[in-house]
């Protein structure tokens, strides 16, 4: 069995998902122990359980320590499975972690699988559903696999109640990737959305995004805004937020995202959302500082060495690279330092389905 540290690095709960998610790939059983040991509370909470409960389901894993609060969990996976795999999160916690955690076997998986998942999409600490579909399973195409990510109904905290569709049509092996230059700009949209909220904090979010872009880029972004009249929304908790992505001339996708926050005026959201995509796009990197540790387990499995150019190497990119190499014994290089951008290589395994 593998024994994982959790508490390396930040210690956060990427680590655990990682874990399982190579676990239920390769087949070969896993110990997490001192999960989350850095975080104020340390331990598994809902959004914790719901992922690693849903990986388990793909591969009718045996879990030991799947509690609120364990700070051990043991993942022991049998046999892969496809088909329809449903899970409600019963919070607010992370649609998007959940997927981060069960996608990866997934694209591997005998058979196309759907999942149907109810919980939060626009939360704290997570990447929005609207980035997942627009940026990570755009590059993610480029590896083989087919991901659908269609949104329902949106989740904002605390009472969640966001409804997500994803199929995935698996492949027999990944493709490597070499993207390492994003080229110049082709075009930029976004989606500006609020529920329970008057409609123009998604109106102003985005003309002030789009007076950014315009200023420090010359393009005109192409941002679509979301919004409900006060007599037909269907949501739970009111909020609001920001994705915004660009493409280049050859097809590499950065994206960046921004949540509403209480007392935090509209224009200072799409401003703020705007702004960090220039910093991306101005790296001259193809993958954005969000994306690259989500990323590299997928390069780790694929067939042959990719090379990938990240516009930051960040503290979730060495944690998730340490994860991968106690796993797989994946050989990956890092050309840069930590909080600048760099150049990852990574040797991929070639796994079957």
């Amino acid at each position: 069995m593998i024994e994982i540290d959790g508490s390396y690095g930040e210690g956060g709960g990427q680590i655990l998902r990682t874990s399982v998610s190579l676990s239920a790939l390769t087949l070969k059983p896993v110990r997490v122990a001192n999960i989350r040991a850095n975080r104020p509370q340390p331990g598994l909470k809902k959004q914790h359980l719901g992922g690693v409960e849903l990986t388990a389901r793909l591969v009718n894993a045996k879990v030991d320590g799947l509690r609120i609060g364990s700070t051990e969990v043991i993942f022991q996976p049998q046999e892969r499975y496809g088909g329809e795999f449903t899970l409600d999160v019963g919070t607010a916690g992370s649609i998007s972690l959940l997927l981060q955690a069960a996608l990866l076997p997934a694209t591997l998986a005998p058979n196309p699988i759907t999942f149907k998942l109810r919980g939060g999409t626009d939360v704290n600490w997570s990447p929005p559903i609207d980035y997942l579909r627009e940026v990570f399973a755009r590059v993610l195409s480029k590896l083989g696999p087919s991901i659908e990510i269609q949104q329902i109904r949106r989740g904002h905290y605390p009472r969640g109640g966001g409804e997500v569709l994803c199929r995935v049509i698996p492949v027999q092996h990944l493709n490597s990737i070499k993207s390492v230059d994003f080229g110049e700009v082709r075009e930029i949209s976004g989606i500006s959305h609020c529920v329970r909220l008057p409609e123009h904090v998604a109106t102003r979010q985005a003309s002030l995004a789009i007076e950014v872009l315009h200023d420090k880029l010359g393009i005109k972004a192409a941002i679509h805004t979301e919004s409900y009249p006060k007599s037909n929304d269907p949501h739970l908790s009111p909020g609001s937020g920001i994705v915004l992505w660009a493409i280049s001339e050859n097809s590499s996708v950065l994206g960046t995202d921004r949540l509403g926050e209480k007392r935090e005026r509209a224009e200072l959201v799409g401003t703020k959302a705007a702004l960090q995509l220039v910093d991306e796009i101005s790296t001259g990197k193809a993958i954005d500082s969000h994306l690259c540790d989500m990323l590299v387990p997928y390069l780790a499995v694929a067939d042959g060495m990719s090379e990938i150019g990240v516009t930051k190497i960040t503290s979730h990119l060495i944690t998730n690279i340490w994860t991968i190499k106690k796993i797989l014994g994946t050989r990956i290089e890092i050309e840069g330092d930590i909080g600048e951008s760099g150049v990852v290589r990574v040797f991929g395994q070639g796994l079957l389905s």
